[in-house]
């Protein structure tokens, strides 16, 4: 199999329903999802309007990966810019590795509604007007992974967090070929989550190619994938931890994977 070099597609958060509104979004990416000379990926990693553009590099992230035997290690190169997060590392086990940039602890966000109108802070010190109904209160928690495959594509790295909000890969996100369909599970703190819409992003869209609910088991699939990369992307607010600077979660997840061409 040659490796493939993939273009960056358009991506538009646009206006959210409440209470969220728009906004960066995460994410990261293969420059290829097959190896390079010796067996290195580069990765880039950012937060971005139009993806895979980053606006703005991803910061006070614990980037990681997971290799084939299940072993966690810190990638071989970090690099962080202005605008952007680079990886690289050398693959020096055969199977299938998980890229993250670890959970990000974001800004503390308040929505509120005014006259009618929706308005949001993230001033931790502003005093709400009067009269102001506060709709939500919650600190943003962001995630991007993916999957890279030296040789054949193998289980262990897809093993599921439990913990945090995560889409879990039930048939193999490198092992995608034109026409074949992506079954994936969307959980939190290990619980599936039944009635969360999935949305599925495709190069050069700025609207999503579909947003899927997930069933009874928090379960969804996408069908008869063409040849691409492709970028899954959740969200869901939850109470946080006693000792979190606002009573909220709200997380975000990316997901970017490729299809391949027909065998």
């Amino acid at each position: 199999m040659k490796s493939r070099v993939y273009p960056a597609f358009l991506f538009f958060c646009g206006l959210l329903a409440a209470p969220f509104v728009s906004a960066h979004s995460p994410f990261l990416i293969p420059v290829s999802f097959i190896p390079a000379h010796d067996n290195w990926v580069t990765l880039d990693a950012g937060f971005a309007e139009v993806f895979f553009q980053p606006d703005v590099a991803f910061d006070k992230g614990n980037f990681q990966l997971l290799t084939p035997a299940g072993q966690w290690q810190a990638p071989g190169r970090y690099e962080q810019f202005k605008t952007r997060s680079l990886v690289e590392h050398q693959l020096t086990e055969k199977g299938t590795y998980r890229f993250t940039t670890g959970s990000r602890l974001g800004a503390v966000f308040r929505f509120y509604e005014l006259n009618g109108a929706r308005k949001a802070t993230r001033d931790p010190k502003e005093v709400l007007p009067k009269g102001a109904k506060l709709l939500d209160h919650y600190q943003s928690v962001t995630l991007a992974e993916t999957y890279v495959s030296n040789d054949k594509p193998t289980a262990t790295a897809l093993k599921a967090y439990d913990k945090g909000l995560e889409i879990v890969a039930i048939n193999h996100p490198n092992d995608l070929y034109a026409g074949d369909t992506f079954k994936l599970r969307v959980l939190l703190d290990g619980k599936r989550l039944a009635a969360k819409d999935v949305s599925l992003f495709t190069a050069q869209d700025e609207k999503p190619l579909a947003t899927l609910p997930t069933n009874a088991q928090g379960e969804v699939e996408f069908k008869a994938l063409a040849k691409g990369v492709y970028l899954l992307h959740v969200r869901h607010t939850a109470p946080a931890p006693k000792e979190a600077e606002a009573p909220n979660y709200g997380y975000v997840y990316t997901l970017t994977f490729a299809v391949n061409a027909p065998l």
